[in-house]
């Protein structure tokens, strides 16, 4: 078992039911471990509530929040258990009026284990089979544990977060480590100084969420072309066909869709040649939307079904051929499939393989812009264009599937001077 500690979810009755229905949570900071026990809490007028507790189990990209991109590290939660919610403002027997900064400020790990063995008796006592949802409108009153109190100090979570707290500890300092600059990337290729040969060399590091024992990485960007149109001349048409710089297979058994999910990765880097405003506007609206659109229509329901089907059986083809190929994910794929079908025989993986992988092609595809600079405006509107392309299966909820998106900013730090190898944060800067 790992640390205990309290996911604050501030005021947000719509983050809080969403971790405890998608069984995931987010934490702002990299604080959590796989193993720690989790306790979620909201603040409901005056009064912290908590009302569900799990495992953190495998870190995941999933972030089902509106204001996901708020969160660092997100975790599946293994072993849910709910509760009538009670008070955590019980705990200020063990802190005073600085529970508040202590408990629940950046998800701390709780070290009193009379603290711990006080939510564990007070959630034992209340428990229940199935999940308190709160209502946006709810009141919440008769609350177990209730101090029947009006104590400023039950901050919301945006404070929790965001503000440093009177009630600032020495723990609470950030520990650097030392101080960079932030260098451009030459290109998106050059094999020194590139984007995309650094991040594929480096991908699973930088990318921790990504489990390289559930994930498989086909990084050949010349691999997997999309079927092109050709004209009465039988001449390709330009500006149809494209190619995705990697494939990530993704294994989540957990996961709300197939658990398999196709990811087309796209390394795109201004670099030192775009370094106006006017050519990054250029280059983003002339070529790198006009990209990620190409892929998203390829598997969308907008794209005629015959050439759709056959790009699918091409890319399926050369995923398994890619894995026959070898030996080390041969025998990860059937670790996937015996964990999803455990009396599966051995001759059957192929088959069974080869389903859900035509599974995710037809409800779980995601496209995965990795780039050197973004806005967030920018992101929300690539986002939403590459949501408006539907797939052809509809989810378990009944739901019509869309092609997912996500993005990740990646710069090139160079060291100034490191003095702390046992901190955390690092301080960088750029012209």
């Amino acid at each position: 078992m790992g640390n205990c500690r309290i996911l604050h979810c501030g005021e947000s009755r719509v983050n809080y039911n969403l971790c405890i229905t998608k069984k995931v949570a987010g934490f702002t900071r990299r604080v959590a471990e796989k193993g720690d026990l989790i306790y979620f809490s909201i603040k409901i007028g005056k009064k912290t509530l908590c009302g569900a507790r799990g495992i953190l189990g495998d870190p995941t990209d999933y972030k089902p929040w509106k204001d996901s991109e708020r969160y660092l590290q997100c975790f599946r939660v293994i072993n849910m258990e709910y509760c009538e919610p009670f008070d955590v403002s019980i705990l200020k027997e063990y802190s005073g009026p600085s529970w508040g900064g202590k408990y629940l400020q950046g998800s701390k790990a709780i070290k009193e284990e009379e603290a711990i063995k006080c939510l564990e008796i007070m959630f034992e006592k209340n428990k229940r089979n199935e999940p308190y949802i709160f209502e946006q409108d709810e009141e919440i009153n008769d609350i177990a544990g209730d101090n029947n109190n009006n104590d400023d100090t039950l901050i919301s979570g945006e404070e929790i977060i965001d503000d440093e707290l009177d009630n600032f500890s020495e723990e609470d300092r950030l520990d650097i480590m030392g101080t960079f600059q932030t260098i451009r990337f030459k290109n998106e290729t050059d094999p020194v100084r590139g984007l995309e040969p650094l991040v594929t060399e480096y991908f699973y590091k930088l990318f921790q969420h990504f489990s390289e024992e559930k994930t498989i990485m086909i990084a050949d960007n010349r691999l997997f072309a999309t079927v092109g149109l050709k004209n009465e001349k039988n001449e390709n048409i330009l500006g149809i066909k494209s190619i995705p710089d990697a494939l990530l297979i993704s294994y989540d058994k957990d996961s709300n869709n197939t658990p398999i999910r196709i990811n087309l990765i796209e390394y795109e880097c201004y670099g030192e040649s775009k370094y106006r405003t006017s050519q990054k506007f250029n280059y983003l609206n002339g070529v790198i939307i006009p990209q990620l659109i190409r892929f998203a229509s390829t598997f969308s329901i907008v794209t005629d079904n015959k050439i759709r089907e056959k790009t699918i059986d091409d890319w399926i083809e050369k995923i398994m051929s890619y894995i026959d190929n070898d030996e080390l994910l041969t025998k990860k794929v059937y670790r996937w499939m015996t964990d999803l079908y455990p009396d599966i025989k051995e001759r059957q993986i192929d088959r069974f393989l080869e389903k859900e992988l035509r599974n995710a092609f037809q409800s779980n595809i995601k496209i995965i812009l990795i780039i050197d600079e973004l806005t967030v405006e920018q992101k929300e509107t690539i986002k939403n264009i590459i949501n408006s392309f539907k797939l052809s299966n509809n989810n378990s909820f009944g739901k019509d599937n869309c092609i997912e998106f996500s993005s990740y900013v990646v710069r090139l730090e160079e060291k100034i001077g490191v003095f702390d190898k046992d901190a955390h944060f690092a301080l960088s800067f750029q012209d």
